[in-house]
């Protein structure tokens, strides 16, 4: 893929033209095994400990509520009571449950704050339990919080740099249920390929096939590859997976072009191709000038004096530089000199290749973000 931004487009292009080989890459990062998956959990928490920049509890009740429960399960009877502490906010806590992990092993947590807090910076996460789809409670976390910004205030001015209202707690759930998955009684798997292609499908069932000899995969879909484990003759599927995950397989990808117009990025894949076309490219200067000017009433005569606004207007259309025959079957490296030649900058190039696209001339997928 090739990437091309601002001032370094004419510097990319030359650096990067004509690379257009496609490199092996592991079976492992290009498929899914299927029952192999992570968990989602979620949870709802308090966070103490802050120097005074938690939730307002006028403006965040379920704060209160919260901290309410958790004292009187402690012991403490706060029924009736009036607090309005400022060092205490109320979290969303979520983390991944990751495939085959066993009871004890401790695992990443994320916490967002859900109210008007400032900062998390120095807080502290009070026993929250995660639960899962099913509404099963899997983890348990607490913990020191890292906050991922910083701020800063005073009487009259405030700043504030990155997002301190969110955090992560590195090992800060622990694991207190598994998840059942009988991996060693599966006498055939599926490998859900990440983006489905027939070609990328079918080099897999022939690399599996080589490496045993024999035909234990075959190609369901574009998306889809089993793999018959039992014809493998080896002692446990988590040993035949093992032996197949690090195989190298050359993807085939479709051509594509994606755009991001906020920041005028161009991502262009190597496969793209285009018709015989031809491209102009121009711009419009527009100037308007304002020369307001002062009117006097004349000597000794009743009046006031006054401006009148002026306003010069006018449109300029630059010459630009003509224009460009682009031959049928043009690689990604001749696109690139071409549009090059013509000094096209890349927020240009953008509403260039648009055209092209909907000339019928550009010979790809066309992704706009």
């Amino acid at each position: 893929m090739i990437v091309l931004r601002g001032a370094l487009f004419a510097i990319m292009a030359i650096l990067l033209a004509g690379l257009a080989v496609a490199n092996p890459v592991r079976l492992k990062d290009l498929v899914e095994f299927d029952g192999v998956r992570g968990n989602d959990l979620v949870g709802y928490g308090l966070i103490v400990g802050l120097n005074g920049t938690g939730d307002g509890l006028r403006n965040a009740p379920f704060t209160e509520e919260i901290m309410t429960n958790m004292l009187e399960r402690l012991g403490v009877n706060v029924t009736g009571e009036q607090f309005r502490p400022k060092n205490v906010a109320a979290v969303l806590v979520t983390a991944t449950l990751p495939p085959f992990a066993r009871a004890g092993s401790q695992i990443d947590v994320t916490v967002s704050a859900i109210g008007d807090a400032k900062s998390l910076l120095g807080g502290t996460l009070v026993m929250t339990p995660l639960n899962a789809a099913d509404g099963e409670i899997y983890a348990v976390a607490q913990g020191s919080v890292i906050a991922g910004g910083a701020s800063a205030e005073g009487d009259g001015a405030r700043v504030v740099r990155g997002v301190p209202t969110a955090g992560v707690i590195p090992g800060g759930a622990r694991i207190e249920r598994e998840i059942d998955f009988a991996l060693s009684s599966l006498d055939e798997i599926r490998l859900a390929l990440r983006t489905a292609d027939f070609t990328t499908a079918a080099r897999i069932e022939r690399a599996i096939n080589g490496e045993f000899g024999r035909e234990v995969a075959i190609m369901l879909d574009p998306g889809t590859v089993a793999f018959d484990i039992s014809r493998t003759g080896m002692r446990s599927p988590a040993h035949a997976i093992g032996r197949v995950e690090n195989l190298l397989i050359e993807p085939e990808r479709r051509a594509r072009v994606v755009i991001d117009q906020k920041s005028g990025t161009i991502v262009i894949g190597s496969d793209v191709r285009i018709s015989r076309v031809a491209v102009s490219q121009s711009g419009l200067t527009l100037r308007i000038e304002e020369a307001p000017e002062v009117v006097q009433p004349n000597p000794f005569s009743p009046g006031e004096t006054v401006v009148v606004p002026r306003s010069r207007a006018a449109i300029e259309e630059d010459a630009g530089t003509g224009l460009a025959e682009i031959p049928e079957g043009t690689s990604l490296s001749e696109v690139i000199a071409g549009l090059n030649a013509l000094g096209v900058a890349p927020r240009d190039m953008i509403d260039i290749l648009k055209a092209m696209k909907a000339a019928g001339a550009l010979h790809a997928d066309f992704v706009l973000n």
